[in-house]
């Protein structure tokens, strides 16, 4: 169940890097001005492409990045300022998976997995009672004795997130977790995920540049670009109305309900009709004002488009043909607008 309260507030944070030497020596701005909260028990995507900043906000939650102004707040205690000593107690409590699984090729599986739990000083016994727990909760239990080379890819990750569990943490980072994975083995490793989430109720940031990762699994996201949070809402909000172009990007690499210029080409060879595109949710009447439009005497077809339901709601984009004289059409055209938005689709 995800609450209200945040286990993860930034307020006002930004992060600049020094680079270069001497008279090349320039300041580079990774994280500007984020201000955030991630809620207790949700899995909260921070999405964004290649340098917008978003391996470098998840490196702040747990200390491996000072923040260079403002706050970082993960369960009520500050991150920002702290020693090292007093950041491997915070760290306790934070999990981390990695996109390259960050494995011990000498070690076993029941190796990596004990590992964090040796390093803490827990007895033997109880670090392998602990192992047992979590390779069975991860679906790799025969494979305990086995080595990293002798794994898939899904199952190394999989182990990554059995080593990442071992302490019971309150917050799993997720970092580009998937990116190296097949679309099927991603999905496996999404499951797994999605139930630490729901039965151990374990608050997940998954870092993406992978909008389908966010449409899986994510209940909110934030969308990411030169280093600030351009947009952040639900998924479906942002899946549904997205207001930066960043965003509609993503959206649209996942969705494909507008038609690409190769599509526009063949619409144009069929259809000689106005061609417009129209956002469709659930709040949007588009069906009575089209019917009200066949009574003025505008014919329409639908041409193009989708429509999905995420989160229990349903949305996309459907493109119309519409005939008709062109006042009538017209009108269609603006009422359509009134409700939603429209967009022509040209030549």
């Amino acid at each position: 169940m995800t609450g209200a309260d945040p286990i993860v507030r930034f307020a006002g944070v930004s992060k600049t890097f020094v680079v270069g030497t001497g008279r090349s020596r320039r300041e580079v701005t990774a994280v500007e001005d984020v201000t955030l909260d991630i809620r207790r028990g949700e899995i909260f995507g921070v999405i964004g492409y290649s340098g917008a900043g978003k391996s470098t906000l998840v490196r702040l939650i747990n200390g491996l990045e000072p923040v260079t102004s403002g706050t970082v707040e993960v369960d009520g205690r500050r991150v920002d300022g702290r020693t090292e000593p007093q950041l491997a107690s915070l760290r306790r409590d934070i999990g981390m998976i990695f996109q390259q699984f960050n494995l011990f090729t000498s070690r076993t599986v029941a190796g990596n997995v004990e590992y964090p739990l040796k390093r803490a000083g827990w007895p033997k016994e109880r670090r392998r009672q602990r192992v047992a727990e979590l390779l069975e909760f991860v679906g790799l239990s025969e494979r305990a004795r086995n080595y990293p080379e002798q794994l898939s890819g899904g199952q190394k990750q999989r182990v990554g997130i059995a080593r990442a569990l071992a302490s019971n943490p309150k917050l799993l980072l997720a970092d580009e977790s998937t990116s190296a994975l097949d679309p099927e083995t991603t999905q496996e490793v999404l499951q797994v995920l999605q139930r630490v989430n729901r039965e151990l109720g374990i608050t997940i940031v998954l870092i993406t540049h992978e909008m389908e990762v966010v449409r899986a699994i994510a209940d909110r996201v934030a969308v990411m670009e030169n280093g600030r949070v351009v947009e952040h809402g639900s998924t479906a909000e942002v899946f549904s109305r997205p207001s930066t172009q960043t965003a509609r990007r993503f959206v649209s690499s996942v969705m494909h309900t507008e038609p690409g210029p190769d599509e526009v080409e063949r619409l144009r060879r069929t259809h000689h009709g106005r061609l417009v595109s129209v956002d469709v949710r659930d709040d949007t009447d588009i069906g009575g004002i089209l019917s009200d439009g066949v009574t003025r005497g505008v014919r329409f077809t639908i041409a193009f488009g989708g429509i999905s339901v995420l989160q229990e709601q349903s949305f996309g984009a459907l493109t119309f043909e519409l005939q008709g004289a062109d006042d009538a059409v017209d009108q269609v055209v603006a009422e359509l607008a009134r409700v939603t938005t429209v967009r022509e689709v040209a030549a």
